[in-house]
């Protein structure tokens, strides 16, 4: 299958695309850095023979950004079977003293990005009805919570998103799953003090979003919600 993966340099992203690779799936992934892309490519490759991962650096935040990685990815004529919007960014803050400009940065990375992009990609997908289509949104999409402001805000209309576009793509068999994480040990929680044992591993989300993608034609998981045993942070 043929494996798109937004965000996929690090993180929750990077997770997802290696457990994908293992499982024998050619990958398309995208963020920022080539550097990083070029090395988790080679990475993959060396370790799953018979795969081929190809890369595109683009700043998804940017509506041009996200043009350029669409327009690379319809050149290449591939069929779509995955698409996973798990381009990001976390500012902490509250929304009567946050920075300003903050709720459009949120909004230009974790809703923009996932609905250019799928706008772009889905009329080749539809057209053979076929392809599932993952979300990365997160427990702030359900649930307000001190210091998440603008993220949040973000997270609930990507939620929006998912829930729409679920209902649309019913009759052109395309599955639209929406995932909720809690707290994840990535590079944005390191030197904070937090145990890592106490809150989620990227595999995690990985192991759920390649074991969902697994399901019959006529199953649909179109919620995942996974939090710490321990529960939410406070």
């Amino acid at each position: 299958m043929n494996i798109v993966v937004t965000g996929a340099s690090k993180g929750i992203g990077k997770a997802i695309a290696e457990k994908f690779a293992v499982a024998g799936n050619h990958l398309f992934i995208s963020s920022r850095s080539e550097k990083d892309l070029s090395e988790l490519s080679k990475y993959i490759m060396r370790r799953n023979e018979g795969v081929s991962v190809s890369y595109f650096a683009s700043d998804l935040s940017k509506k041009v950004g996200v043009t350029a990685f669409g327009n690379w990815l319809l050149k290449r004529h591939v069929n779509i079977d995955i698409l996973v919007n798990n381009a990001g960014l976390f500012i902490p803050g509250n929304v009567y003293d946050e920075e300003e400009g903050t709720l459009e940065k949120m909004i230009e990375v974790n809703l923009y990005s996932a609905y250019h992009l799928t706008r772009m990609l889905l009329p080749s997908m539809m057209k053979i009805k076929n392809g599932h289509i993952f979300n990365i949104c997160s427990i702030a999409s359900l649930q307000a919570y001190n210091n998440g402001g603008a993220y949040s805000i973000s997270k609930f209309a990507l939620m929006g998103f998912s829930k729409n576009l679920r209902e649309e793509m019913k009759p052109y068999n395309i599955k639209v799953t929406a995932v909720y994480p809690g707290a994840v040990y990535t590079s944005s929680w390191e030197g904070s003090g937090v145990n890592p044992g106490r809150i989620l591993e990227v595999n995690d989300i990985a192991e759920l979003v390649v074991a969902t993608s697994k399901l019959s034609p006529q199953a649909c998981v179109e919620d995942l919600v996974i939090r710490p045993q321990a529960g939410d942070m406070p």
